[in-house]
């Protein structure tokens, strides 16, 4: 079975910047579309964003757009979002999450599509 392992979480200032990545054990990673989501303390969990399994297409939540990049690198089997200009607001546990897709050419930011979960890494964004 497919097991995702995040990390790269951690404290950060506002206005600074992270790089989460989502590492692949026993299977590769090429087959697979990857959604990155969080979720806050009380707050349902959001899709933030996600990439497919060509690498062609990627999608943002409207929150992050413009902040935020998601790439992947199947040499290493490891899909990164980059996080710049972090806000309180980005303070939430982080998930990468993988399914295999119709299409080489689509991802989906919908949580139910998934079928393979990580454990989730903290990303705090406070002075």
């Amino acid at each position: 079975q497919l097991q995702l392992v995040e990390s790269g979480g951690g404290l950060v200032q506002p206005g600074g910047s992270l790089r989460l990545s989502c590492a692949a054990s026993r299977f590769t990673l090429d087959y697979y579309a990857i959604g990155w989501f969080r979720q806050a303390p009380g707050k349902e969990r959001e899709g933030v964003s996600c990439i497919s399994k060509s690498g062609d297409s990627t999608s943002y939540a409207d929150s992050v757009k413009g902040r935020f990049t998601i790439s992947r690198d199947n040499a290493k089997n490891t899909v990164y979002l980059q996080m710049n200009s972090l806000k309180p607001e980005d303070t939430a546990v982080y998930y990468c999450a993988a399914n295999y897709p119709l299409s080489d050419y689509v991802c989906h930011k919908q949580a139910h599509v998934y079928d393979y979960w990580g454990q989730g890494t903290q990303v705090t964004v406070s002075s």
